[in-house]
């Protein structure tokens, strides 16, 4: 059975702002804390981040709104299939409510879950809090 969950948290920037930083290579690489990323803003485009510990590829992108996309680790077997991103930036009177929505993960997967928390939302916190 495949494994999802969701995390919401709000960070202190616009929709917009935190969208185009996802899609960004420096800046993505840089909310995270340093851990290289190449990544695209383009539909169809291919991505690796976390110093090449994810990989994947874009498949939706609504500007400044939402992103989906493919995703997988190098812990994913070659007959894992790929998992799905699935990203929302909303209006929040403290900037964006970024909700982040994990499905079909392998059996292990809700080892992401913290995984997200400690490598993306709490640096991207500090990050955005520190460029305003």
């Amino acid at each position: 059975m495949a494994i999802e969950f969701e995390i919401t948290v709000v960070i202190p920037a616009a929709p917009e702002t935190v969208y185009t930083a996802w899609l960004d290579s420096a800046s993505h690489t840089a909310m995270t804390g340093g851990m290289l990323s190449h990544v695209s803003a383009e539909p169809g485009a291919t991505f690796d981040a976390c110093d090449n510990y994810i990989a994947g590829r874009n498949l939706e992108l609504e500007e400044g709104r939402r992103i989906v996309q493919a995703w997988r680790t190098h812990e994913f077997t070659k007959d894992d299939p790929d998992s799905r991103l699935e990203l929302r930036f909303d209006p929040h009177p403290e900037g964006t409510l970024l909700t982040l929505r994990h499905t079909g993960l392998p059996e292990d997967g809700m080892k992401y879950k913290q995984g997200w928390v400690e490598a993306y939302l709490d640096p991207m916190k500090e990050w955005f809090a520190s460029s305003k």
